[in-house]
This record gives C-alpha cells, sequence and structure tokens, in this order.
C-alpha cells in the first residue's frame, strides 16, 4: 500500500470518527440523566482520542 493510500484510507477513517463525535456530542447534551451523560462522555473520549492517534498515523505517513 502506498502512502497516498494510507493517507486516504486515514482521512476516511477520521471523517468517520468525526460523525461518531458530533453525534455523541449531541447525545451528551440530549442526555436525560447521569449515567446516559457518562456513557456518551465516554463516546466523545474516545472518539477525540481515536481522531488524535488517526493525526499521529497520517505524521508518519507524510501528511501534515
Amino acid at each position: 500500500m502506498t502512502g497516498e493510500d494510507q493517507r486516504a484510507l486515514l482521512h476516511r477513517l477520521n471523517n468517520q470518527l468525526g460523525v461518531i463525535l458530533a453525534h455523541a456530542e449531541l447525545l451528551e447534551t440530549k442526555a436525560q440523566d447521569a449515567a446516559q451523560k457518562a456513557r456518551a462522555s465516554q463516546v466523545v473520549s474516545a472518539a477525540l482520542q481515536a481522531m488524535a492517534v488517526s493525526r499521529e498515523l497520517r505524521e508518519t505517513v507524510g501528511e501534515k
């Protein structure tokens, strides 16, 4: 797989993580109780961490 292919895959992954993040943030704001808010917050946190990993991977294949 070429570096360009890797960058394209990481771009697609990051886009999907952005969708997950947006929906999790919406769920977090609409949560009706503390348990729902906590679960949504965990998804938000995990999506942000995954986006950071994606960013690190992009840097290793030369996309800044």
